[in-house]
């Protein structure tokens, strides 16, 4: 592994600091290093770049912490990916159902093998529930439940949508903000799968779905034959070779701007102690909640803000199992109250060459906890006999197969969007960016919003964009999840900041 490390307590002189080296942080700094900036990357785990689209190892086993398909509507992020890693892409095909009460549903949803999984009368009553959402919607939407009754009725909600998002996110779906499904579930609807599989079984419509309409639809996509983490090596690899550094195992601990430089002063703590970076510019995809505290002197709000902010965290178990394969979905997201697991990956599926014995299977059974909660606190040898026993009660192995296991746990992987989330997050935009101009959040927790990898690397390409003008020309909070973006004080910057996030109007607390 190419990594630089430098002597105790000794600064180091960048241009640009970053703190984090997932998706982000390694986009801004592969093309930082391509413009002939000097820039130091830190990242506190030991071993992997990539945060939570890292891959991980396991005696020659590789899996994901989650799936990460590689698609996006920005042109600018294809060409990027192609840039970096040009030989190692595959296409895969795209297969994932739903696991309700002991029947499998392919997703998204076939209106018709829906209908007849669920039978006669509960289908009946989806339909009704359906119609009645489309006659009579609601037109005070606020949270999660809210919206997505609205696009798809009571009855489907509760048994497709409900108990997968309340294991995803740790809350009841009528405190979540409405933004997440307006973002994640965007442009499927009921009526248009109904419309769809109509089509299909007709014969009516036999072109694959490219994606570009409705992107949860794609029937294909992009992978690295080695997982995600083949790309952010590569990444990480292109800054080291460039003459620049990437600090692995080395924690943010304190950012100081000197008042007369305008300077900063990163203090990140290693292996061999503490290491002082001075930059010019600081780039942060660490989670806002954490940028804030460690600033000093700190920021108002570091002290009103930014406790605010929550997060969901994440474990993997994956298991070895012995067989060819066991199904043939890329997941399966489980909406079954009997298990805690949420979704279960398939790592063949993804990729051949993530499972190297043909005799062994590879999946990952994921769990969405909070730090420091049962499911995270447990031993790695409870959390694989967990898994053991769930996936037997799910049908889907022999306990007897399995044959090893390996946990990883990711703390802080999805923001939590709860009814004030929004508020804060502005709160601390505003402060910062007004006071420390020379201070970029970027990516995921970066900037607390719930985005896909193709939309953080976006955020981090617009920002090195703004670096090299010497002004903020790009608004980065601009960009929503197709990768989209507009430049600030366009003509059409009504417009494109209308489409930022295409949700219901919001109602506050009191109404």
């Amino acid at each position: 592994m190419s990594v630089a490390t430098k002597p105790k307590n000794r600064p180091t002189s960048a241009d640009v600091a970053i703190i984090g080296a997932g998706p982000a942080g390694l986009t801004a700094a592969y093309q930082l290093t391509q413009q002939g900036y000097k820039v130091t990357v830190i990242e506190k785990d030991p071993v992997y770049v990539g945060g939570i689209s890292r891959t991980v190892e396991h005696e020659g086993f590789r899996f994901d912490i989650g799936g990460h398909r590689f698609f996006s509507k920005s042109q600018e992020v294809v060409d990027l990916w192609n840039e970096i890693l040009p030989d190692d892409f595959i296409q895969r095909p795209r297969m994932s159902r739903i696991y309700y009460e002991g029947k499998f549903y392919s997703y998204p949803l076939r209106a018709f093998e829906a209908l007849w999984n669920l039978g006669v009368v509960r289908s009946t009553l989806c339909m009704i529930s359906y119609a009645q959402a489309k006659l009579l919607p609601n037109r005070n939407v606020r949270s999660f439940e809210d919206w997505t009754i609205n696009q798809f009725g009571r009855k489907l909600y509760s048994i497709f949508f409900k108990t997968y998002t309340e294991k995803v996110w740790g809350m009841p779906c009528d405190e979540m903000s409405a933004d997440w499904a307006a973002q994640r579930i965007k442009g499927l609807s009921l009526g248009a799968a109904v419309l769809d599989g109509l089509k299909r079984s007709l014969g009516l419509n036999k072109r694959p779905n490219d994606g570009m309409a409705t992107k949860t639809l794609l029937e294909t996509f992009r992978y690295p034959r080695l997982g995600p983490g083949m790309m952010w090596d590569a990444a990480r690899d292109k800054v080291v070779a460039g003459g620049n550094h990437v600090l692995m195992g080395h924690s943010f601990k304190q950012l100081t701007q000197d008042q007369v430089s305008g300077r900063w002063r990163l203090t990140a703590n290693g292996p061999d102690g503490d290491v002082v970076i001075d930059a010019a510019h600081v780039i942060s995809s660490a989670p806002m909640r954490e940028l804030a505290a460690r600033i000093h002197p700190l920021p108002a709000c570091a002290l009103s803000a930014a406790p605010s902010l929550k997060y969901r965290d994440f474990l993997t178990v994956a298991l070895k199992i012995r067989s060819e394969d066991l199904f043939p979905d890329n997941w399966i997201y489980i909406h079954d109250s009997k298990v805690q697991v949420g979704r279960v990956q398939n790592f063949r599926s993804w990729s051949p060459e993530m499972v190297p014995d043909p005799a062994i299977a590879c999946v990952g059974l994921e769990y969405f906890c909070f730090e420091g909660d049962g499911l995270w606190a447990s031993s790695d040898e409870d959390l694989i006999a967990l898994a053991t026993k769930e996936m037997a009660i799910l049908g889907l192995c022999d306990p007897g197969d399995v044959v090893g296991g390996a946990v990883v746990r990711q703390e802080k992987a999805y923001p939590v969007y709860d009814d004030d989330y929004a508020a804060h997050v502005e709160t601390m935009r505003g402060e910062l960016e007004a006071r420390y101009p020379t201070l970029h959040m970027v990516g995921r927790n970066g900037m607390h919003r719930y985005n896909n990898q193709d939309h953080a690397m976006m955020t981090a390409m617009l920002t090195v964009r703004n670096i090299v003008a010497g002004e903020r020309v790009y608004d980065i909070w601009g960009v929503n999840e197709d990768a989209e973006y507009h430049e600030s004080g366009t003509e059409g910057e009504q417009a494109a900041l209308a489409s930022v996030r295409d949700v219901p109007a919001r109602v506050s607390k009191a109404a």
